[in-house]
């Protein structure tokens, strides 16, 4: 049964003897940066590489759900991408637009 279930996978047409397994499971990496960065201070981050993370998550998404065949690995890094993509801007946008009511009084 397992070896049958590992036979398929090796030799599904997203699997790993194609570039259509690895290039998704390398892009994990950007994922795990960012959620690396979730200790990092607001002011540090980035509105463009967060609006890209987001944007490029957010579309690949889609893309992933309309090819033939379905690639379930693209289509799990770039949920995740577009996840930590949106917190990552929430937490900027907050930082930069919404400050806490003690840091303002601090900064009169």
């Amino acid at each position: 049964m397992a070896a049958s279930k590992l036979q398929a996978f090796w030799n599904h047409p997203a699997g790993p003897k194609t570039i259509h397994f690895w290039a998704p499971t390398f892009k994990w990496g950007i994922s795990i940066a960012n959620v690396a960065d979730f200790t990092k201070p607001p002011e540090k981050l980035s509105y463009p590489q967060q609006i890209a993370v987001t944007c490029t998550g957010v579309i690949w998404t889609r893309y992933s759900t309309v090819i033939t065949p379905k690639n379930w690995n693209l289509f799990s890094v770039n949920v995740a991408m577009a996840g930590t993509g949106i917190y990552q801007l929430s937490r900027k946008i907050k930082h930069d637009y919404f400050p806490e009511p003690e840091a303002a009084v601090a900064e009169e």
